[in-house]
């Protein structure tokens, strides 16, 4: 695959550049990378490019049937979808997609690499997050998305509107907010730094992890509004990383667990992001389930 084709796809997932910090938090660093040869590298060869799909008639431009909104999205429904749920912004979706600049080039396909994808709904450029929050599952439809909520010129990026035939596969719901996110209650158990605690499952044995630990863990994580910022749940997948490369309360309060338990934490500022720009604020409450302690 060519450099602007990986361009191209990386796009579609990546439609605000997030700047991360070295400073340490709750979230996962790490990747399982395995060391390759030089020799390796060159002797594997690149996979072949896939056949393209065809563009539809109508790729230059909507048709007026098209359905059109305030922002300048325009789509069709080719297929219509089940039921009345629609995705939200913190639910995470899989779709397979082709897009298309209107001169009728095919620039990315997930049905050409054989795998529906999955990603946030608000993790993608704003015509698709718009598009997605209007369908239901099952629905195909196409839609053309104009500059202004695509790339808006990104260097590398698929340039003008865009066509893209999108069908909504599955819908993975966010978990809401628990009742008790706004305080702790009384129940809960504190320890000498202010981080407080409740047990909703029980795990099994007595090992628990200590500051250096790896562990898998699944977990959310809301501000004391309800407002959830993170979940490896809607990613669809464990979250693993070392306890000292996270946020202080983090950090201790794994260390109270056992594997297989599911605890509710809140975590002070304190414990937490201390006010830094760009990170969740105040007081965070996270529930973690403890799936297992790697080393």
């Amino acid at each position: 695959m060519n450099a602007s084709r990986w361009a191209a796809l990386l796009a579609i997932f990546c439609a605000v550049a997030c700047d991360r910090s070295d400073e340490p938090d709750f979230r996962p660093r790490e990747r399982e990378i395995r060391p390759e040869s030089n020799a390796g590298r060159r002797a594997r060869r690149p996979p072949p490019a896939p056949a393209g799909i065809p563009a539809p008639p109508d790729v230059a431009a909507p048709p007026s049937t098209a359905t059109r909104t305030e922002s300048g999205l325009a789509y069709v429904t080719l297929v219509p979808g089940t039921g009345s749920e629609h995705p939200a912004d913190t639910d995470r979706v899989s779709v397979h997609y082709t897009g298309w600049t209107t001169d009728g080039e095919m620039f990315d396909s997930s049905i050409t690499r054989g795998a529906p994808a999955t990603f946030g709904v608000s993790q993608v450029i704003a015509g698709w997050t718009e598009m997605l929050k209007l369908m239901t599952r099952g629905q195909k439809v196409r839609a053309w998305i104009p500059e202004a909520l695509a790339y808006r010129g990104r260097a590398g990026a698929p340039a003008g509107m865009l066509v893209f035939e999108v069908e909504l596969i599955g819908i993975l719901r966010a978990p809401e907010a628990p009742e008790n996110v706004a305080a702790p209650p009384a129940e809960a158990e504190e320890t000498d730094s202010g981080l407080h605690s409740l047990v909703l499952a029980q795990g099994t044995g007595t090992t628990r992890p200590v500051a250096t630990s790896r562990v898998r863990v699944h977990y959310t994580g809301w501000t004391t509004d309800g407002n959830m910022f993170d979940s490896s749940l809607t990613r669809g997948q464990p979250a693993v990383f070392p306890l000292n490369r996270v946020i202080r309360g983090w950090t201790e309060g794994l260390q109270l667990m056992v594997v297989g338990e599911r605890r509710r934490f809140w975590i002070p500022e304190s414990l937490a992001y201390e006010g830094r720009d760009g990170a969740p604020q105040g007081m965070l409450v996270f529930d973690v389930e403890l799936i297992e302690i790697l080393d």
